[in-house]
């Protein structure tokens, strides 16, 4: 059951893991990317942050929307307007239902409409897909599935420029997938 407190505390935790993980994700977008993953990311969540700060007594509708507007506004290139897709899809769907798996799947499905990519293309719905098909979701679901990409030949993204020399590196939109979702779990242990 996702609620306004569990997405601040959720957001703060994701913060902190972009902020303390954000060279390494540049790292791993330098060989197969723009190299600029760790640093679009972090100014992402430095935009949640400021935009989460402003709203007063806000309902959950409200602040998946502000998160996914300071997600498509400050992360550049692809990330930006898949991240904000995800939170967006949350936001309408959190009308109907406050289920994190209904959720993260209506999530899933706006994904895969925007940036057209299906699991096995190597991209962060490698993450989101696992994660949305698990009734609990785990560590090693999550591991798993960022593992799973580093065989994998991209066909969507820049990485898909690359053909075979994609293969052999972990996606960086899927590694960064998989630190929302620890910190989801991660603000679920604390409560």
């Amino acid at each position: 059951m996702l609620t306004t407190e569990i997405t601040q505390e959720w957001m703060d935790k994701f913060y902190h893991k972009i902020e303390e993980n954000k060279d390494y994700l540049s790292e791993l977008d330098t060989p197969i990317g723009d190299g600029d993953h760790g640093n679009n990311m972090m100014r992402g969540m430095e935009g949640v942050k400021q935009g989460l700060a402003k709203l007063q007594k806000p309902d959950l509708k409200t602040i998946l929307k502000n998160i996914a507007m300071s997600l498509i506004s400050k992360v550049g290139g692809a990330s930006g307007p898949l991240y904000g897709t995800a939170f967006l899809e949350m936001a309408k769907k959190c009308g109907e239902t406050q289920d994190i798996n209904a959720l993260i799947n209506a999530a899933l499905d706006g994904i895969k409409k925007r940036g057209g990519a299906t699991e096995g293309d190597k991209t962060m719905v490698d993450v989101w897909s696992p994660v949305a098909q698990t009734n609990e979701i785990t560590q090693k679901v999550i591991d798993d599935a960022i593992a799973s990409t580093k065989d994998m030949l991209a066909r969507k993204g820049r990485a898909s420029y690359l053909g075979e020399r994609s293969i052999g590196h972990l996606d960086p939109g899927a590694v960064s997938s998989g630190y929302l979702f620890t910190a989801l779990l991660e603000t679920e242990a604390s409560l």
